[in-house]
């Protein structure tokens, strides 16, 4: 039956410590044997100080390595960062500090290994290491999403594709939301994470999951033995029907039972977010679909004087649609897919997610005749 776990908690390490330990054997830490090689999953989207709620916070991925180390296991805490030196997201994150004292190795992806993950896509080059660990351990943020409303469990697993590889798969799915979904839920069953916890101690809200979001204390860990009832817990507990975040959904058309769910500890209870404004990315006749979606759909732009021209938007963005010009980046909507890679990356927060003006007025248009 589907089951998770949510506990109340604070990144104070004294009670954080004994919440974490129980929630890893509830989540079946049993099967971290010794000598298991163990990896631990964070959110390590780019270099950025724990209170901007943008990476699994350091306290977390200490209690969990501890964890690991108590039961004899031998943990090292891995991922690919969409920006920056690896060196200046540890330092930043100030994990260097939090791991002080244990045995545990701290590393950027860095070799790829092709895998099947199934029809349609295939073979996926995914992390090596997150392929040969005996037991994976994944630990997300709570965040919002630009392109897929939250950043969960699920796709904290995408961080397993290295470095520009991800772009390259964003271009693949194009303006197909649901394809995208479809190919994270893939990566994930591919992984199988043994467990899965989210810090939703401090989420972000509103343009995450970047630096454009905004942190909001939530005081909550949500733990499960399957990312997706993970997610689908902190679905229930934001009064979000699961078919709103594309990657339940397709979950659930790959097979995976979210109902019923129970949900159990001293945590459970309802929690708020900002959430990004989704709309459609394509609608009408096909042969007017690039004018539509140039002039009415929604699309990213940028604050100017928050805008540093670091080009990181520009060396990421999968469709090359975006340019230095001026006092800050451009965009060529023409070539724009929607996936917002911009504003997952910007070390600046400069940039969101927003509707043009006839597109709004067309939305609202459309949502009044539909009712």
């Amino acid at each position: 039956m589907p089951e998770a776990f949510v506990r109340r908690a604070a990144y104070d390490y004294r009670t954080l410590k004994p919440v974490v330990f129980e929630m890893m054997e509830a989540l079946g830490g049993a099967r971290i044997r010794k000598k298991s090689s163990v990896l631990i999953k964070p959110n390590f989207l780019l270099p950025a100080r724990p209170e901007r709620a943008v990476t699994t916070h350091p306290l977390i991925l200490r209690a969990v390595a501890e964890y690991v180390l108590d039961r004899q296991g031998r943990p090292f805490i891995a991922d690919s960062p969409a920006v920056g030196p690896f060196r200046r997201l540890v330092r930043e994150g100030g994990y260097r500090e939090a791991l002080q004292g244990l045995d545990v190795e701290m590393k950027a992806f860095s070799v790829s290994k092709k895998a099947d993950i199934g029809r349609p896509f295939g073979a996926v080059e995914l992390a090596e290491e997150a392929l040969e660990a005996h037991v994976v351990i994944n630990c997300a943020k709570l965040k919002t999403h630009s392109q897929m409303l939250l950043t969960l469990g699920v796709k904290n697993l995408f961080g397993c594709v290295i470095g520009l590889k991800k772009s390259e798969w964003h271009l693949r799915s194009g303006v197909n939301r649901e394809r995208f979904a479809q190919l994270l839920v893939q990566i994930h069953n591919r992984i199988a994470p043994a467990m899965t916890l989210i810090d939703g101690i401090l989420a972000l809200e509103g343009h995450g999951p970047g630096k454009g979001g905004s942190p909001k204390p939530l005081g909550v860990l949500v733990g499960s033995r399957q990312a997706v009832w993970a997610d689908a817990a902190v679905c229930r507990m934001l009064r979000l029907p699961p078919q709103r975040l594309p990657t339940l959904a397709a979950a659930q058309q790959l097979g995976f039972s979210i109902d019923p769910l129970t949900l159990s500890g001293d945590g459970v209870g309802r929690i708020s977010l900002v959430l990004p404004e989704r709309v459609p990315l394509s609608f009408g006749p096909r042969r007017f679909q690039g004018l539509i979606r140039k002039h009415l759909v929604q699309r990213p732009v940028v604050a100017v004087p928050r805008c540093k021209q670091c080009a990181e938007c520009v060396s990421f963005c999968p469709a090359k649609a975006v340019t230095l010009s001026g006092k800050a980046v451009a965009f060529d909507y023409d070539r724009c897919i929607r996936c917002y890679c911009c504003i997952e990356v910007c070390p600046h927060g400069a940039l969101k997610a927003a509707e043009t003006p006839p597109g709004r007025l067309l939305r609202r248009v459309r949502e009044r005749l539909a009712n």
